[in-house]
């Protein structure tokens, strides 16, 4: 039997004013790669995580992440803030 893979790609955005990240866009295959590409070609951060980007691709585009993946999404925003952190200081 022969596999078939999926790529996904899920782009996120918090502002401070509102109450939670909001899905700004989101892809399989041909568009996943072309979400990935732009973000690479804005110095974005990428974190590959296969379950939640599953998750997040069920929420419509421009609506914040419900309650249930906070924790995930934190996870995150605390890995890409990291990142950021580190490339700022060299």
């Amino acid at each position: 039997m022969e596999k078939y893979f999926v790529k996904k790609a899920t782009a996120l955005k918090y502002e401070t004013d509102e109450n939670a990240p909001k899905v700004t866009a989101q892809g399989i295959n041909h568009n996943a790669n072309t979400i990935i590409k732009i973000a690479q070609e804005n110095n974005v951060p990428i974190k590959k995580d296969e379950d939640l980007v599953n998750m997040l691709s069920e929420i419509e585009l421009n609506q914040e992440i419900p309650v249930e993946l906070y924790r995930s999404v934190a996870e995150i925003f605390s890995f890409v803030y990291g990142i950021t952190n580190e490339k700022k200081d060299q």
